[in-house]
């Protein structure tokens, strides 16, 4: 049974007191989630939009907002992706780049500025209240809205440049993913006692993905509106959790904590993705807790993970490939090529590429990803950097194209550059050096942090920012990022000294 036939047996079946998601201590059952979605779907048919329609959604780690996810897809319609986390300004500019007919969203995001106009300029408004209740507050969706049949998410990348990048995932790519993912339904069960934790955002594909699973398996779902050691913590003792899923950062923040051993007991294993986690901390966390950390790779373009650890390879293999990605799931192919496409032999780095059925391409095809790898004798891939200059902190992905655009909208700022710094916690953070218009006065570091956190997401905020009369460069004038690197260090390093 496919997530779409899943989620609709669950939105009619399931029995309406039993409990589905829990969110700061309260329960919401399975009768408030099929009231919400019912009113969704029914504020849709009324709209005139039919199966394949897209639908915007605002989405927050709440449980109504869950609810609106089932009920897009369960009735086939397309459910685009809209990240709370922007400022106003590229949210409002998002909707207006991509016009869905439809937008649900709660309260807070659509009192932005220029958010509202942005969604009644070309589609209507509908405010969800956080009991659930949903209010058409302005607009009308066009008769003609493009539709995108097949396609079950729109789904945002995280940290694009320009205009943002969407990828369109078809239903089967979904139920291929939580098949890989081990996300398998019991056809015989519709709901389960057992309980899974989404602490990631929603709107990115870990989220998503981790909620989709909840809801495929009928477990349980424990959300937390972003994490946070002492609740997560708190969620696991609690709700004696066999299993759960920690990003790098938040590995680090739970070793840092000193959490006691004790509260981690039921814990089997930890799942780790969405950045490469050092064999050092996996290590660490192994010694302390006894608990085996299980790292992923994948993509928003696969739709999950496509590579990964499992307890028996753990057993077998952690001590010989640790830092390792992993093994290929059932159902992908993998291979490593050089810069004119030609397959490179075993234990020779190029550019990744993937074979499944979770692909935005088809399982037929291959898709060259941005990553450098190499796959050894015995089939373990190792991500070996990337292709493109991303930089990924603490999970989530920065452009350096998009803060170097900021600190450049300073009247001040001739030029910037930004590049990632190694940070024993977060993996990479964006540093930013920037060169001043000769005979202006130069802006203070914390006025131009000021700028960057008023035009961007927290993530994409540099951490360190030198202002500087002329850009370290190469003799082909462009601008050195190892000696950027090297200026920002000099800098922290001074600091330290001064203290």
């Amino acid at each position: 049974m496919g997530i779409r036939d899943r989620l609709s047996r669950l939105l009619s079946e399931a029995a309406a007191d039993a409990e589905a998601i829990e969110h700061q201590g309260e329960w919401w059952t399975w009768g408030q989630v099929q009231k919400t979605a019912r009113q969704v779907t029914d504020a849709l048919d009324a709209a005139g939009l039919d199966a394949g329609a897209r639908v915007g959604v605002v989405l927050e780690n709440r449980p109504e907002h869950v609810a609106v996810v089932a009920a897009v897809i369960a009735s086939g319609r397309c459910l685009v992706m809209l990240s709370p986390l922007q400022p106003a300004a590229r949210l409002a500019a998002d909707i207006a780049r991509c016009r869905p007919p439809v937008v649900v969203s709660g309260a807070e995001p659509l009192a932005r500025e220029g958010v509202s106009a942005a969604v009644t300029a070309h589609g209507a408004a509908l405010e969800l209240g956080p009991d659930g209740t949903l209010e058409h507050v302005g607009g009308t969706a066009p008769a003609d809205a493009p539709a995108n049949p097949g396609v079950a998410v729109e789904m945002l990348t995280s940290g694009t440049t320009g205009p943002p990048k969407r990828v369109h995932l078809r239903t089967r790519q979904l139920d291929q993913a939580l098949v890989s993912g081990g996300q398998i339904p019991k056809s015989e069960r519709l709901l389960s006692s057992s309980a899974s934790l989404v602490a990631a955002p929603l709107v990115h594909i870990g989220g998503l993905w981790r909620a989709l699973g909840c809801l495929a398996t009928g477990r349980r779902m424990i959300l937390m509106p972003k994490f946070a050691v002492e609740p997560w913590v708190r969620a696991v003792e609690t709700h004696r959790l066999r299993a759960a899923s920690l990003v790098p950062a938040a590995i680090r923040s739970v070793l840092d904590a000193g959490v006691p051993k004790e509260r981690l007991a039921s814990l089997q294993v930890v799942t780790s993705g969405t950045a490469p986690c050092p064999a050092e901390l996996a290590d660490a966390f192994f010694r302390t807790y006894g608990i085996p950390v299980l790292m992923t790779y994948g993509a928003t373009e696969f739709a999950g993970a496509v590579v990964g650890w499992t307890l028996p390879l753990h057993d077998r293999w952690w001590q010989r490939k640790a830092g390792s990605a992993g093994r290929a799931f059932d159902g992908v192919e993998l291979r490593v090529t050089g810069d004119d496409g030609t397959e490179l032999p075993v234990g020779r780095t190029g550019r990744l590429e993937v074979r499944t059925e979770q692909s935005t391409r088809g399982g037929r095809a291959w898709t060259r990803t941005s990553d450098l790898a190499r796959i050894d004798a015995d089939r373990f891939v190792w991500i070996e950097g990337r292709a493109d200059d991303t930089i990924i902190r603490g999970g989530f992905k920065v452009q350096p194209e998009t803060v170097k655009r900021v600190l450049e909208s300073h009247p001040a700022v001739r030029e910037a550059a930004v590049a990632g710094l190694p940070d024993t916690r977060l993996g990479e953070v964006p540093v930013a050096a920037v060169e001043i218009e000769p005979h202006q006065p130069a802006p203070e570091p914390a006025e131009l942090t000021a700028l960057c956190r008023s035009r961007l997401t927290p993530y994409e905020v540099p951490a360190h920012i030198v202002v500087l009369d002329a850009l370290p460069r190469t003799p082909s004038s462009k601008v050195s990022r190892v000696e950027l690197l090297g200026l920002v260090r000099d800098r922290l390093g001074q600091k330290e000294e001064q203290r």
